[in-house]
């Protein structure tokens, strides 16, 4: 049988694996120091949008609620905001309309890609009107 550290791994590597990131993460220090020969896994707090996140994994959403992807028809950036009646619900990064495709007509958006969709979006929040 593993240790309760070498599980704790494997989970903490399974979430990042599908693009979870519990921050904290841990052995239950109460049952971790005593005799307990199961000490608890402590999943810790997170934000909405990790738990958004993790949800829409467990469900076996593709892509999953939260992140990013690229819709292949036409080359925009979007971030996955549902999943409705077999389609993916996708927002602009740089702000507009909101728009939806199949979720095989997307792939996974570049870092890049979200990184210059977000400095053209505070680019335009910072200019002044004319």
């Amino acid at each position: 049988m593993r240790s309760t550290q070498e599980v704790l791994e494997s989970l903490r590597a399974a979430l990042v694996g599908v693009g979870v990131v519990l921050p904290s993460l841990a052995v239950d220090p109460l049952t971790g120091a005593g005799d307990e020969p199961f000490p608890l896994v402590d999943l810790g707090r997170c934000n909405v949008r990790t738990a958004e996140r993790l949800a829409s994994v467990l469900r076996g959403e593709r892509p999953p609620v939260a992140s990013y992807v690229v819709d292949e028809r036409d080359g925009r950036v979007g971030e996955v905001i549902a999943h409705l009646g077999g389609r993916v619900q996708l927002r602009p990064l740089g702000g507009g309309r909101e728009w939806e495709c199949e979720p095989g007509s997307t792939r996974p958006a570049p870092q890049s890609d979200v990184l210059r969709a977000r400095v053209r979006k505070v680019n335009n929040e910072g200019r002044m009107p004319c």
